[in-house]
């Protein structure tokens, strides 16, 4: 089984755990960066990790749960498995309903263990492939003129060129020019791919 496609960020308390957390973690093929305490990976985690966080619960200073809240309200997507030896079912219960992927139990079965991290892994990479697509596009918005953006926000309602242009008040020549404009720069094969589009940005075109 294989870890790439991001880092384990190891959070425990008791180095004894931690160290074989980490061999264990490292001679399955995954990066591993181990953390003794929440404050120590906050302090040293980049600005946009990659990858997923194993994480105690009871841990002095900064608990689990409290360097899961934080890492939400720093807008920091990082799936989390919980790994833990002292939990009640409230603090399980708490940490799946803010978007823990798993919860469990030491000591955990390595196969359900590595199991959850590629599971966490895999969402860490959906998510960076997403945030990649949405620059794209956005970057693509960006360079449509004031009047492609009005095309395409008429068409993509539905309209045909004849009635976006009396709406416009341009030419139905014209329209058909700033169409395919628009196709060409947001690289869109068809008109039901404008449509779609369209659809999916609520807010971002002008009606």
């Amino acid at each position: 089984m294989s870890g790439a496609g991001g880092t384990v960020y190891v959070v425990d308390d008791n180095d004894h755990c931690l160290q074989a957390l980490v061999a264990t973690l490292r001679a399955r093929g995954f990066a591993v960066a181990p953390f003794l305490s929440a404050r120590g990976l906050l302090d040293a985690l980049p600005e946009d990790p990659q990858g997923c966080l194993l994480l105690d619960v009871r841990m002095p200073q900064m608990d689990g749960l409290a360097l899961q809240a934080e890492l939400g309200a720093r807008g920091v997507f990082l799936p989390i498995v919980f790994l833990t030896g002292f939990a009640t079912v409230e603090d399980g219960v708490w940490a799946m309903k803010a978007g823990a992927v798993d919860f469990l139990q030491k000591p955990a079965e390595e196969s359900r263990l590595l199991a959850a991290l590629t599971a966490a892994l895999g969402a860490s990479r959906r998510e960076a492939e997403s945030r990649r697509e949405r620059a794209e596009l956005a970057r693509r918005l960006a360079s449509l003129t004031p009047r492609e953006r009005e095309v395409f926000a008429l068409v993509g309602k539905g309209l045909r060129n004849k009635e976006t242009a009396e709406r416009l008040g341009i030419a139905e020549k014209t329209v058909k020019v700033h169409r395919a404009r628009v196709m060409q720069k947001l690289d869109l094969g068809t008109l039901a791919d404008l449509v779609l589009l369209s659809q999916k940005l609520p807010g971002t075109i002008p009606p």
